[in-house]
């Protein structure tokens, strides 16, 4: 049987940890964002990423990219995904807050790969709970954004020493929904998927990362945020995953999310 979910990965911020004043130098944040689709309504998304070009007016094999758009530009990009039957997770990490950040700086994509292995955890919640008996096998096909200059055999190696080592450690990962093996990575303009979810991770970047002038813009999380990932109505830990000791800024962040979110 084939897949029932496909779950497209991109992220941004950079995993730097040099902080300039103004926000200079090494962004504050880091975030890692995956949008989840049924995979029977896969061409859902080919259709919105069409959809998006037409309001936009952008050539039909333009790729898109969000940081290239204008402010208004992305927020009907943000309401047009945010409308759709697509759910969205999300792993914000505020590197400040990081008490030993040279763990994370002795190997290569060592902050990336934290950063998906609690993504992947998330995700495979997400699927596990929303699986339906004759739509596919019960997994998710997991499609990253490709970063030319990273190895996605030393991810799937990674993932797949988290699910041998899985007794002794804690790690919370529904190995029944994910298989490290099937992760694979595709170049943004190949795939309508993952320039949906380049605008998912950027729109929530923006709404915790400061501009040089002191200011966030979450409007766009805001236009997500019925999209987001909840289990019993609660954000916190499931759609939106937060690594950040500023207890006011993380409230800040979710409080935008449940804004955004329809009355029920």
């Amino acid at each position: 049987m084939t897949a029932s979910f496909v779950a497209y990965v991109d992220e941004s911020g950079d995993e730097g940890f040099k902080f300039l004043a103004n926000e200079q130098g090494s962004s504050r944040w880091f975030v890692l964002s995956a949008l989840v689709i049924r995979k029977e309504n896969d061409l859902q998304v080919v259709q919105l990423a069409r959809q998006a070009r037409e309001i936009l007016k952008k050539d039909a094999k333009k790729a898109l990219h969000f940081r290239e758009l204008r402010h208004e530009q992305r927020v009907p990009l943000a309401r047009l995904i945010g409308g759709a039957s697509v759910r969205t997770v999300h792993v914000l990490v505020h590197k400040p807050s990081i008490r030993e950040p040279e763990v994370f700086q002795q190997q290569a994509y060592a902050l990336y790969r934290y950063a998906t292995r609690l993504l992947v955890e998330r995700v495979s919640w997400l699927c596990r709970d929303n699986f339906r008996t004759g739509q596919g096998d019960g997994t998710v096909e997991m499609v990253f954004s490709n970063r030319s200059a990273m190895s996605y055999d030393a991810l799937r190696g990674y993932l797949q020493k988290l699910k041998a080592a899985e007794a002794g450690a804690d790690v919370r990962v529904d190995w029944r929904v994910v298989d490290p093996q099937c992760i694979r990575a595709v170049n943004h303009d190949q795939l309508a998927g993952l320039q949906l979810a380049d605008a998912v991770a950027s729109g929530v970047f923006f709404a915790v990362h400061r501009n040089p002038y002191g200011e966030f813009e979450d409007r766009y999380l805001r236009l997500l945020a019925k999209t987001i990932y909840r289990n019993k109505g609660r954000t916190d830990g499931y759609g939106l995953k937060l690594w950040c000791n500023d207890a006011a800024e993380v409230a800040r962040v979710l409080q935008a999310a449940d804004d955004g979110r329809p009355a029920s």
